[in-house]
Parts: structure tokens; sequence; C-alpha cells
């Protein structure tokens, strides 16, 4: 009937939705979500000022 490529390109796409879904999610500077009865309420302020610092992807790990 269907063949294992359609599952697995079935299963990618599911995948790749829930994560577009889940980055448009973070992206949003909605505090308060609700969906399907779960609420959530964050702090978008704290969040705004953490995207706001500079990346340095060279700096070393030094606290462990």
């Amino acid at each position: 009937m269907f063949s294992e490529v359609f599952f697995t390109g079935l299963y990618s796409s599911l995948i790749a939705l829930i994560l577009g879904l889940v980055a448009s999610c973070y992206k949003s500077k909605c505090s308060k979500i609700e969906f399907c009865g779960v609420s959530i309420i964050r702090d978008v302020q704290i969040e705004e000022e953490l995207d706001a610092q500079p990346r340095n992807p060279l700096q070393s790990n030094n606290n462990l």
C-alpha cells in the first residue's frame, strides 16, 4: 500500500511543522499563550534583554 519512503516523508514533515511552530512561538513576544487548555506565561522583558546581548561563539567554557 504505502511505502516506507512515504511514511518517512510524512513523519519528517510533521516534525518540521512542530519545530516551526515552536520557533515561531519563541520569536513571538506574547506574554501569555493559551492553547488546548494549557496556559503559558512568559517574562518577555528578560527574553528581549537576553536576545539583545551579543553572542560570542568562540567563548571558552572554563566554568566546568
